[in-house]
């Protein structure tokens, strides 16, 4: 599921390479939707086993609190937290009636952390680990694992976005790794969550950062 039709079925393509896949476009902050979506998931494939809701963006960046905009919070978090909401409103049910699954969600070390000037993604993110939380608490007796993956700093294009080589040098020197973290890296932690041999872990918002967090 992306907004993005021309990227998303650029994927389905890729995918379709190596084994099933069906691109859905959908806006998160549609809540109509979203529901469609994940019918039609069901549809196609019959049940819904796992789902990982990751879809976000950062917002407007170097503005302090007082400074953020009203249109900026509202944005992000209608995309990053009330976004994820509708997308596991409507998992969850369709889950229930298989006997379970797994969700995760993708919130970051600013769901763990404080982060200067991007106040309503500190903000959505830290909603994305305590909605995890509540959701585990609520249903992993019915079977439905719920966890959240916290990634660091990530090589991805909304990441590099305004990203100088100065800033980069700066962060990269913060970074106990010493490196940026890989797409792939998070996708292995991902795809871990929703498989079996996790099955004793729910409601653990978990830190994939090269020990960022650590410092």
């Amino acid at each position: 599921m992306d907004r993005d039709e021309e990227a998303g079925r650029q994927v389905e393509r890729e995918f379709r390479e190596s084994g099933e896949c069906t691109f859905i476009r959908c806006d998160v902050t549609d809540d109509r939707a979203v529901r469609q979506a994940v019918e039609q998931a069901v549809q196609t494939y019959g049940r819904l086993d796992a789902a990982f809701n990751a879809a976000g963006i950062d917002g407007e960046p170097g503005k302090a609190t007082a400074d953020c905009s009203m249109e900026n919070w509202n944005r992000v978090i209608a995309i990053d937290l009330t976004g994820l909401w509708s997308c596991m409103r409507y998992q969850i049910p369709q889950m229930l009636k298989t006997g379970g699954g797994s969700i995760v969600n993708c919130a970051s070390v600013a769901g763990l952390v404080g982060a200067p000037f991007v106040p309503a993604y500190v903000a959505a993110k830290h909603g994305v680990v305590g909605l995890t939380k509540a959701a585990a608490l609520e249903y992993t007796r019915q079977g439905i694992r719920v966890n959240a993956v916290c990634p660091g700093m990530i090589d991805t294009p909304m990441s590099q976005k305004g990203l100088t080589p100065e800033i980069a040098a700066a962060l990269l020197a913060e970074n106990p790794i010493g490196r940026f973290g890989q797409p792939v890296e998070i996708a292995a932690v991902v795809v871990w969550l929703c498989d079996a041999g996790s099955s004793y872990l729910s409601d653990q918002a978990i830190a994939v950062d090269g020990a960022w967090t650590s410092r």
